[in-house]
């Protein structure tokens, strides 16, 4: 590994996130936030501060080409960083402590979208617009955003793509890298740009419509109101919120080539059509279960389970009711969704709907292999053999997962919380969703869990994010060691 080059690119990184404060800086500016102007000059010049000292460690130089083990180190160590820097300005404005600012933060840009504020109405719009930035550069991804600016950097900078992003396959539609992570940000940008305007016409102010189109598109679900999406009880707007968590949860590569292509492409892509499907069966489910057990009216039972079905399943965490109290039948579909998450190479957390294709397309593959043992059935998805390491890998990323939410459960429970609890916040955050069932509560925070809980909340949120073995590989002795080849 090379460390100059890794430092350099660190460096960069920290400057993005300077810059990335700028916003709310200006903003606090404007609102005479004396506070928030502070907190964030202090962030501004800290983030600069570090940049110096890393690239007089380090830097790109001429020809210089990104190794594989330096694009774990810039993905994983850059993720950190970032997160870490970005506690900087709740803490600096004395808006929260160490240990939640960590957790604000983490789970912002994770997209989490988990809070430690009881309160968010009592914020500086400045705070309020940070915290949705963080949603919004962490959901495309800090390093692919990174990427889109900053020219070609060599074979590294694929694994640093597939690392940003999300699933078991990640195609790449164009020759160069740089092409991909530009195409991806304009996809982003642009359905961010759609998304304001869209909320502003549902009656949201231009702050507010920004905001959520942000979060929404990032599927990180930070609000500017305690009860998020209740404080409006706009009908259009919950439709209009449902339909891009929806468009969020498909891929955004399926998307860019659809500019190239044609629409047809989305209605073609076997991933999206069966996550619609899982939308469709499960809102119908839940909206049956609500008319008929809450005694809701057939209008309030569909738009209550299409919302929040887009909600858990796009992992954006947005509500507009307090689904803890749904019927048992209900919270368990909901939690289902929010387990299974959407398509790889979105912007939502979960699973991913083609890891459920591919599991379930392997076992069908090896009972009738049983039945037939000559037979040569491999693994297809949109009409492509699926490679088997990819599928083992589907295998593998579900065992770890399932292994990582016990773990986290039980840290939980050793901290005091209830085996109930401790489950649904495991969950919740493994999938990167924030609002759950029972402690945290629909519209509840992480104020209530424990200190060494808040801690591993942040460890395990930066994990989902990364999909775990990126930063797992980290804390193998042998990446540090230098290997020829890598």
């Amino acid at each position: 590994m090379n460390m100059r080059i890794v430092s350099g690119l660190l460096g960069y990184l920290t400057l993005f996130t300077g810059a990335a404060m700028v916003p709310p800086l200006i903003l606090a500016a404007v609102a005479q936030e004396v506070d928030g102007v502070a907190a964030f000059l202090l962030s501004i010049f800290l983030c600069v501060a570090v940049t110096f000292e890393l690239e007089r460690f380090g830097g790109l130089q001429g020809k210089d080409n990104v190794g594989v083990r330096d694009g774990i180190a810039i993905t994983g160590l850059g993720w950190l960083m970032v997160s870490i820097l970005g506690t900087v300005p709740y803490l600096a404005g004395g808006y929260l402590n160490l240990v939640d600012s960590l957790v604000e933060s983490f789970a912002g840009f994770s997209g989490t979208g988990a809070t430690v504020f009881a309160d968010v109405e009592i914020l500086p719009r400045s705070i309020l617009l940070w915290r949705s930035l963080s949603n919004w550069v962490g959901g495309l991804g800090i390093v692919v955003i990174f990427m889109a600016i900053l020219s070609q950097l060599g074979r590294g900078a694929m694994f640093i793509l597939r690392a940003e992003t999300t699933g078991p396959t990640k195609d790449r539609q164009m020759p160069r890298i740089r092409d991909n992570a530009k195409a991806l940000f304009r996809i982003y940008v642009g359905l961010t740009a759609i998304c304001a305007a869209s909320y502003f016409a549902c009656g949201l102010d231009i702050f507010t419509a920004v905001n959520h189109a942000m979060t929404t598109i990032a599927t990180g679900g930070y609000g500017v109101y305690n009860s998020t999406v209740g404080e409006y009880g706009s009908a259009a707007l919950e439709y209009c919120m449902a339909f891009f968590m929806i468009v969020s949860s498909g891929s955004f590569a399926m998307y860019a080539v659809a500019v190239r292509q044609g629409v047809g492409v989305i209605f073609r892509n076997a991933e999206f059509k069966i996550y619609l499907w899982i939308v469709a069966v499960t809102s119908a489910i839940i909206a049956a279960d609500l008319f008929l057990e809450m005694n809701f009216s057939a209008e309030e039972s569909i738009r209550g389970a299409v919302f929040h079905v887009a909600s858990l399943s796009s992992t954006t965490g947005f509500v507009a009711y307090d689904f803890d109290t749904y019927p048992p039948l209900s919270k368990a579909c909901l939690m289902l969704t929010m387990f299974l998450g959407g398509c790889a190479g979105s912007t939502a957390g979960g699973l991913k709907v083609a890891r459920i294709i591919l599991l379930f397309k392997f076992v069908s593959s090896i009972v009738k292999q049983k039945l037939h043992p000559q037979l040569i059935n491999p693994v297809q998805l949109n009409g492509k053999t699926i490679d088997d390491e990819i599928v083992y890998g589907a295998a593998k990323f579900f065992f770890v997962i399932v292994v990582m939410d016990i773990l986290f459960a039980f840290v939980m429970m050793f901290d005091g919380i209830g085996f109930v609890n401790s489950v649904s916040v495991s969950v919740s955050t493994m999938a990167s969703v924030g609002p759950g069932f029972g402690i945290q509560g629909a519209t509840s925070t992480y104020a209530l869990l424990p200190t060494l809980s808040k801690l591993f909340a942040c460890v395990f949120m930066f994990l989902s994010r990364l999909e775990v073995f990126t930063v797992l590989v980290l804390f193998t002795p042998t990446f540090w060691r230098s290997t020829n080849g890598w």
